[in-house]
C-alpha cells in the first residue's frame, strides 16, 4: 500500500505542467559603484616563488636550524626539566613542579640573538604571582616623578580604616544570618 502511494505521488509530481515558465536563476548583484579589485598582496614567499622586483632570481631556500641538544626529563611527582639550544645561538632552560595547590611553578631562563646582534638574555618564574621576567632588555618604567603628598596619604588610610569598618559591621550582620534559629515567632 505504501508503495502505491509513493508511486502515485512520484506519477502526480512528474506530471505537473510548468506552463510554459523557465526556472528562475538568481540574480547576480551589481558591483559597488567605485570599486575596483584588488589583488593581496603576497607577505609570505615559499622557497623557490619570486619576490616583487627581484626579476628571475628565486628567493633561496634557508638551510634548516640545527638542534644541538634537547634534553627532556618528566618526572613521575609531575615535575619536569627541559634544556634547548639550536645552531643559531637559541638557548632556553625550563624546570617545573606542581605546587602544594596542584598548579605547576615553572622557572628558567632563555636567550636569543637579537636582529641587531645583541644576545637577549631573559630569567623568569611563573608562580601564583603570575609570570615575571627579569632582562636588561626589557623595558623599565619611569620612577614616580614626585612624592604622594601626606593629604593623599591620609586620605588612602581614611579608606582603608572605613571599608575594614564596614567589612567588620557586615560580617555581624552575616554571622547572625548564618547562624539558624530553632526559635519559630508569631509572624509580624
Amino acid at each position: 500500500m505504501k508503495f502505491a502511494v509513493l508511486i502515485a505521488l512520484a506519477a502526480v509530481a512528474t506530471g505537473a505542467p510548468n506552463y510554459g515558465f523557465p526556472t528562475p536563476t538568481p540574480r547576480t548583484p551589481a558591483p559597488t559603484p567605485g570599486y575596483t579589485y584588488q589583488e593581496p598582496k603576497q607577505t609570505y614567499l615559499v622557497p623557490g616563488a619570486r619576490a616583487e622586483g627581484a626579476g628571475s632570481r628565486a628567493e633561496e631556500p634557508k638551510a634548516p636550524v640545527p638542534i644541538l641538544k634537547d634534553e627532556r626529563v618528566n618526572n613521575e611527582d609531575g615535575s619536569y626539566a627541559v634544556d634547548v639550544e639550536t645552531g643559531d645561538g637559541i638557548k632556553t632552560s625550563e624546570t617545573g613542579s606542581p605546587n602544594s595547590e596542584g598548579a605547576v611553578v615553572k622557572s628558567g631562563h632563555y636567550s636569543y640573538t637579537a636582529p641587531d646582534g645583541s644576545v637577549i638574555e631573559v630569567k623568569f618564574v611563573a608562580d601564583e604571582n603570575g609570570f615575571q621576567a627579569e632582562s636588561d632588555a626589557l623595558p623599565v618604567a619611569p620612577a614616580f616623578p614626585h612624592e604622594i603628598p601626606e593629604f593623599v596619604l591620609r586620605q588612602i588610610q581614611f579608606a582603608a580604616e572605613e571599608d575594614a569598618r564596614a567589612a567588620a559591621g557586615s560580617g555581624a550582620v552575616l554571622k547572625a544570618a548564618e547562624t539558624p534559629s530553632n526559635l519559630y515567632g508569631q509572624p509580624h
